[in-house]
């Protein structure tokens, strides 16, 4: 029930209202049945304006510590985001990969919808980054279609760093299914679990326009502002 007062209430007419945003290629989500949306990451807001597009209800992994806040604060934020479908995972320690694959597998088999960023996190500069071979893992291992979407124009209707909205067009571009069948009993091989990520973000790439670059977005945002500031695309 709350995700329906989210999405038709409190903060979709907003998103709607500023970011006036619509959907193409909606035909490639199924319409019942498990599958992955694989999708590019530019802001905070991605997580809200896909499903907010989509249909069907879509769940994504979020880092335990948003549900286990104390006072007002923190009940109003534990009940935010799982009434928008955010699922806790503890992400800390040498169990975290497990944790998520176990807790994605299990909504795949209940024939939900996952919600994934291949990239492990928002892009910093607007390109697309490195994907990170999880999100493989899992598509290989329960079977399930993946499907690429991209998300256009979320970062400058909700720039990183900035908690206000900038009235923007935003546009979910929906992509085929990929299927793994070809992979099948390959689960567990890192090359073929590479290859299945590189293929994904190949996708990324195409629907979303963004440039490519080979290394993951979690390395460039452990570097030195100095280091940043070289690395950045000129204008």
């Amino acid at each position: 029930m709350w995700y329906q007062v989210f999405k038709y209430v409190l903060l979709g007419p907003l998103l709607r209202l500023l970011g006036r945003p619509t959907i193409e290629g909606l035909e490639n989500i199924p319409a019942r049945g498990p599958a992955i949306l694989a999708s590019n990451h530019l802001a905070v807001m991605d997580s809200f304006f896909l499903p907010l597009m989509c249909p069907r209800r879509i769940y994504f992994l979020a880092k335990a510590e948003y549900f286990t806040g104390t006072g007002l604060k923190g009940g109003f934020q534990r009940w935010f985001y799982t009434a928008v479908g955010q699922i806790p995972i503890d992400r800390s320690g040498a169990e975290a990969a497990a944790g998520a694959l176990t807790a994605a597998s299990r909504q795949l088999e209940k024939g939900e919808l996952m919600g994934m960023y291949p990239e492990g996190t928002r892009s910093p500069d607007g390109r697309l980054y490195k994907g990170k071979t999880g999100l493989a893992r899992i598509a290989l291992e329960t079977g399930v279609p993946v499907i690429p979407v991209a998300m256009i124009g979320t970062n400058k209707f909700n720039p990183p760093g900035t908690v206000m909205f900038r009235p923007t067009k935003v546009t979910v571009r929906v992509g085929k299914p990929l299927n793994f069948d070809r992979y099948e009993g390959m689960q567990g091989n890192r090359f073929i679990e590479r290859a299945v990520t590189d293929e994904i973000m190949y996708e990324l790439m195409r629907l979303s326009g963004q440039q490519y670059v080979d290394v993951y977005a979690a390395s460039l945002k452990e570097r030195t502002p100095a280091d940043a500031v070289e690395s950045k695309p000129a204008a």
